[in-house]
C-alpha cells in the first residue's frame, strides 16, 4: 500500500527515509517541496536522486482531500467543502482580515459532540480525520490562494474550528500542527495557531504537554443546567471541572511545555437570544473568569435552516460586551462573516451531502 507523504510531520518523514536506507536528511529536502511548494508529484524535486524518485513513486504518493464544492463571499471569505477518498465530506473556510488572514480546519467528519446550536453537531459523526487529511485542508487553501492572490504567505492563522472536537482526535491533530509550525513547510507561529475545544477536560492536560499552541474554549453558559442544555459534553466535564483545567493550562508550574503561549485562554461564547444573553449572565461570564488569564470572544449566532435560535439584537450584544470590558476582560465580538453563502459551521457540507449518523461511537 502506497503511504501518504501528507500524513508524516518532520520527524515521521525522517524515520520513513531511515527506513529505506537513505539518510534522515532526505526528509529536509522533500517537506519543503510538498508544503512549501505545493508539488504533488516527484519528478518535480530536482535535488532528490532519480533512483529514490523512482522508488518514491513505486511506494508513496501526495494525496491531499479534493475540493467539491467552493463559495466565495462579497466580503472575501472562502468556503470549500472537500471531498476524501472514501466520498465523505469536511468543510474548510479562508477568513481574510486587515491584520491577518485566517484559515478554519476541520478535525472530523461530523461532531460527536451534538451541541445544540451547532450545524455540523446535528449532522452526526462519522470519523476523525487523517494527519494528511487535517493538513491537505491548509495545503489545498495555501496553494490555491497562492495562485489567486499573487502572495508568497497567503494564510497567516489556523484555527481548528471547523467540523469536529480536535481533541477527540489529538494522535492526528498534533502531527499535523507540527506540520503547521515547521519552517519547512508553513513556517506558522505557534502564536497563530489555535485549537478549538468544547472542554474534553483530559486531553486538554494531554495538549499542554505536547504543543505549545493556543487553546480556545467554547464555553457558551456560565451554569452547569444552561451549559448542559447547549453542550451535552458538560455532564462529563462540568464548569467546575472545566475551569480547573484551564487554570492548569495557564499555570507553567503544572506544564512541562512552558511556552508564554500558556498564559492566556481564550473563551468562546455564542450569543444566543434569550437564552445566554442577559446582562445579568454578563456578570456571571465575568465573575466565573475572573483570575484566569484570558480573552473573551463573543460570537452573535450564525442562523442555519432548522434551528430555532436567534441571534441578539446588536443593542444586547454591545451591552453585553460593555459589561465584560468594564469587568477588565478583553472582549471582542465576532463580526459574521460571508452571511451571502454557507456561513454557519456545516452548511456546506449539510448542503452537499450529509454525514452518516454516527456510523460508529466514540467515548468522551
Amino acid at each position: 500500500m502506497e503511504i501518504n507523504l501528507l500524513d508524516l510531520d518532520r520527524r515521521e518523514m525522517e524515520a520513513f527515509f531511515v527506513g529505506l536506507g537513505e539518510k534522515s536528511f532526505r526528509a529536509t529536502q522533500v517537506i519543503p517541496w510538498i508544503h512549501r511548494l505545493g508539488m504533488a508529484h516527484f519528478d518535480a524535486m530536482t535535488n532528490v536522486g532519480k533512483g529514490l524518485r523512482a522508488r518514491l513513486y513505486e511506494i508513496a504518493k501526495i494525496a491531499a482531500p479534493k475540493v467539491s464544492k467552493h463559495q466565495a463571499s462579497k466580503d472575501g471569505t472562502h468556503k470549500w467543502a472537500m471531498r476524501l477518498q472514501d466520498g465523505q465530506e469536511i468543510e474548510t473556510v479562508y477568513i481574510p482580515e486587515d491584520d491577518r488572514a485566517t484559515l478554519c480546519v476541520s478535525s472530523q467528519v461530523g461532531c460527536p459532540l451534538k451541541c445544540a446550536f451547532c450545524s455540523t453537531g446535528q449532522q452526526g459523526f462519522s470519523r476523525n480525520l487523517s494527519v494528511s487529511e487535517i493538513i491537505g485542508q491548509l495545503w489545498v487553501a495555501y496553494h490555491w490562494l497562492r495562485a489567486e492572490t499573487k502572495q508568497d504567505r497567503p494564510i497567516s492563522n489556523v484555527v481548528l474550528m471547523g467540523m469536529g472536537e480536535p481533541l477527540l482526535n489529538l494522535e492526528n491533530v498534533v502531527p499535523a500542527m507540527n506540520l503547521m509550525l515547521d519552517d519547512l513547510a508553513y513556517g506558522l507561529s505557534w502564536r497563530h495557531v489555535t485549537v478549538s475545544t468544547a472542554g474534553i477536560v483530559p486531553a486538554m492536560d494531554r495538549l499542554r504537554e505536547l504543543s505549545p499552541v493556543n487553546i480556545a474554549v467554547s464555553l457558551h453558559a456560565t451554569t452547569d443546567v444552561l451549559r448542559t442544555q447547549l453542550v451535552p459534553l458538560n455532564k462529563k466535564y462540568p464548569i467546575a471541572e472545566l475551569m480547573a483545567a484551564c487554570r492548569r493550562h495557564v499555570s507553567s508550574e503544572t506544564s512541562k511545555n512552558r511556552s508564554p503561549s500558556h498564559r492566556y485562554i481564550t473563551f468562546e461564547y455564542a450569543l444566543l437570544a434569550g437564552v445566554n444573553d442577559s446582562l445579568e449572565q454578563a456578570r456571571e461570564l465575568a465573575t466565573l473568569l475572573r483570575g484566569i488569564p484570558c480573552k473573551i470572544n463573543l460570537i452573535p449566532f450564525n442562523p442555519f435552516p432548522g434551528s430555532n435560535y436567534r441571534r441578539p439584537s446588536q443593542d444586547k450584544i454591545d451591552l453585553f460586551r460593555k459589561i465584560l470590558l468594564d469587568a477588565g476582560f478583553i472582549t471582542i465580538t465576532r463580526k459574521t462573516r460571508g452571511d451571502d453563502i454557507d456561513a454557519a459551521c456545516g452548511q456546506l457540507v449539510g448542503q452537499v451531502t450529509r454525514t452518516k449518523v454516527h456510523l460508529q461511537e466514540q467515548s468522551l
